[in-house]
Parts: structure tokens; C-alpha cells; sequence
């Protein structure tokens, strides 16, 4: 079978085609990969994240989780843990793992481990890496320090290289829906009966952010986190919605 030289022409709608007629997706010029997350400690806004150590960080999660009712295990593929034993148990063994890898999420001002998250199925050749395993205990919930993990995160994801950073949730977990919406994630689509999580079916929504909106994400998250969007006693003046709407406008108007 003869090989002819491969011929690749951009019609007026920006679409890429080949010498067949067939549509291509835009080149990655020089796309050599993204590194894999090197395990170190993140920090910034008040928030470290420091990687889990079971002796170092179980103690203080169990007395954190325990605070709640019990509702935030709900949609947790594990627990909950009858005793401090076994929890730190299945935080050791977590510790040991390479993917997912994970993270203890720390109040810089008080020192104190008060929830959980990890990158996982951390694909370097394709350029893509999930955030997952969130666990945040109710005194890190809906607060600045919780939007700050999550924003060292993916900021650390984006500087080693990857093109795609993930957010899956059960269909049904509508606090974990709302908080990727507000971080300006977008809404990929529902997998039907994707996996059977504590003896019951899940549907597992997708979200993601790419890295040509990371820049507008950054820039977004960056203004929320300020101290001068904050008043004395602590509320936000700019919701982090408005301000991640706001600044993807404006590199939309900029294109």
C-alpha cells in the first residue's frame, strides 16, 4: 500500500482536515507529557497541604471528623470508622499508595489536620489528573481555608504540565456538584451505573477545567482569596462564582 505525504488543511471554521476529508483535533506542538506529582507540602492563604502521614495526621482528622453527624460519609466510597485504630489503619495504608496520592488539608494557624483530598488516576502521557477523595470535616466546609486546597491543587497540577484536571462526584452529591460549579468547573456529563459504591449504584457525574481556562480560573480564584474581599469578621464580599463569571468573560472579549 502506497503512503502518500500527509496533508492537513484548516477550513474557515477553524476545523483541522486531513487529505481524506477526515476532521483532526488541533496539534500539542513539542507535548513531551506532564510530570507526576512530586509529594511535598503546598501552601498559601492560610492553608497547608502536607502529604498524609497516618501517625502525624489521624488523631487530629478522627477528633475533626468526628464532629459531624455522620451525613458527610454518606457519599464516601469508605467509612465510617468505628474506632481511632481502625481509621488510622486505613489512613496508613492510603499513605502508601502512589495513586491516589494523598493529602492532609492543615490550618496554617493552628496546625491542625481537618480534611482530606488527593490527586488520582494521574495520567502524565495524555495530560490529565483528577482531584478526588474530598473529605472535609465541618470546620474546614464552605470556608476560605477549604477553597484554598483546592486551589493549591490545581494550581500545582497546571505548573507540572497537565492539560486536564478532572472532578467526578456521585450524580447524586449535590454539595459536591455545587462546589465544582462555583470553582468554575464545567459540567461534562452523567456515566449511568458507573460503579456500585456501599451496595448501591452510582451515577458519576464528570466536571472538568482545561489548561486554555486555567489563566481566567487563576485569575478569578486569585481575587477571592485576597484579604481586601474579606471583611474584618470574615464574609466574602465577592462571591467566587461572580468573580470566576467576570474573569472568563473577559478572556472571552480578549480573544
Amino acid at each position: 500500500m502506497r503512503v502518500s505525504a500527509v496533508s492537513v488543511e484548516q477550513d474557515t471554521t477553524g476545523v483541522y482536515f486531513n487529505e481524506f476529508g477526515q476532521p483532526l483535533g488541533p496539534l500539542v506542538p513539542n507535548w513531551q507529557g506532564a510530570q507526576f506529582p512530586p509529594r511535598q507540602v503546598l501552601a498559601g492563604w492560610g492553608c497547608r497541604l502536607e502529604p498524609l502521614d497516618a501517625e502525624q495526621h489521624a488523631a487530629d482528622l478522627w477528633q475533626a471528623f468526628s464532629a459531624d453527624s455522620g451525613a458527610m460519609w454518606t457519599y464516601f466510597s469508605a467509612g465510617p470508622y468505628a474506632t481511632l485504630a481502625e481509621f488510622t489503619a486505613e489512613l496508613t495504608r492510603r499513605a502508601q499508595a502512589r495513586d491516589p496520592q494523598y493529602y492532609a488539608i492543615i490550618a496554617a494557624a493552628s496546625g491542625q489536620a481537618l480534611g482530606l483530598a488527593s490527586y488520582l488516576r494521574i495520567d502524565p502521557h495524555a495530560g490529565s489528573i483528577e482531584v478526588g477523595w474530598l473529605h472535609f470535616s465541618p470546620a474546614l466546609q464552605r470556608t476560605r481555608l477549604a477553597t484554598a486546597a483546592m486551589v493549591l491543587l490545581m494550581q500545582q497540577a497546571f505548573a507540572l504540565g497537565y492539560r486536564r484536571y478532572e472532578w467526578k462526584c456521585n450524580a447524586l452529591n449535590q454539595p459536591s456538584r455545587r462546589a465544582a460549579e462555583r470553582l468554575g468547573f464545567q459540567y461534562e456529563g452523567t456515566f449511568r451505573q458507573a460503579t456500585v459504591n456501599k451496595g448501591r449504584s452510582r451515577d458519576t457525574a464528570w466536571f472538568s477545567i482545561i489548561d486554555c481556562e486555567w489563566p481566567a480560573r487563576w485569575r478569578a480564584y486569585q481575587r477571592w482569596l485576597a484579604d481586601d474581599n474579606f471583611t474584618t469578621d470574615g464574609r466574602q464580599k465577592m462571591r467566587l462564582a461572580e468573580l470566576v463569571a467576570i474573569e472568563s468573560h473577559c478572556a472571552m472579549a480578549a480573544d
